[in-house]
């Protein structure tokens, strides 16, 4: 049976963790290196780095820190912001990342899924679809890290899942904008409408507001893991929490 994966996810602005729902009003809510080795000491499988001002101004993720962050931890780790070329993933992989995600620089250029494939492996590229429904269609949105640069690309998430994997890209993050943050619940029908086009590990992300979510998400969904950031920011459950809830409910977990 396969091991789901509990991923806690830190947003960084700036060089601090930061929160917001549904992508608005950030508020900073601790230091990167100290969530990090916190996460990875209550048994998180991975994390992942999301950089969310790095696309919007065209910039590319802090290296310093992500540096620093494989000398605390002992856990894979996923970095996204701003990477754009084979330089700029390899640089990021050669400071410790264990795999790289890209969201609009992917929408911008899909080539380049298949570039980084070829050089570095599907493992190492993971694809985030920040994903909104509008007159009950799922869409791609870029630019989300801000508001005022967020935008619909008018890509349908159905579409978008078959081709990415296509150019060999080796896991997805869905992501529901419309769930992000609220705590109630994964968008269980967004993901039941990509799973059956999806043969590669998808990551549900957005709404987690307690151990029910997770189990919920795993009984209903065939994703391999469920990433979440404020009940674990805001000390509301840890991980050995939620995955104490998962094993009880007979869904198998690495403990």
């Amino acid at each position: 049976m396969i091991t789901k994966r509990i991923i806690p996810c830190l947003d960084v602005k700036e060089d601090k963790v930061v929160k917001g729902v549904k992508f608005k009003n950030h508020k900073i809510v601790g230091s990167i290196l100290d969530l990090a080795e916190k996460y990875s000491d209550d048994g998180a499988d991975e994390l992942v780095f999301y950089d969310i001002s790095a696309s919007t101004k065209g910039a590319i993720v802090n290296r310093d820190w992500v540096s620093r962050i494989a000398e605390v931890i002992n856990i894979p780790f996923c970095v996204a912001g701003g990477i754009k070329t084979l330089d700029d993933a390899r640089e990021i992989l050669n400071l410790g990342a264990d795999k790289i995600s890209i969201n609009t620089p992917a929408l911008d250029n899909p080539k380049l899924i298949k570039q980084l494939s070829n050089e570095f492996g599907s493992q190492c590229v993971v694809i985030g679809m920040d994903v909104k429904i509008i007159d009950n269609k799922a869409y791609l949105f870029a630019k989300t890290g801000s508001e005022k640069t967020a935008y619909s690309t008018d890509i349908l998430a159905t579409d978008w899942i078959v081709k990415v994997q296509e150019l060999g890209a080796g896991e997805v993050v869905v992501n529901a904008m419309g769930q992000d943050g609220v705590k109630n619940g994964y968008d269980i029908e967004l993901l039941q409408s990509l799973e059956s086009k999806c043969s590669i590990p998808m990551i549900a992300s957005g709404g987690a507001g307690g151990p029910d979510d997770f189990i919920n998400v795993f009984n209903q969904t065939d994703v391999d893991g469920a990433l979440a950031a404020s009940i674990f920011h805001r000390n509301e459950f840890s991980v050995g929490q939620i995955k104490e809830a998962l094993k009880a409910n007979k869904i198998n977990v690495r403990i």
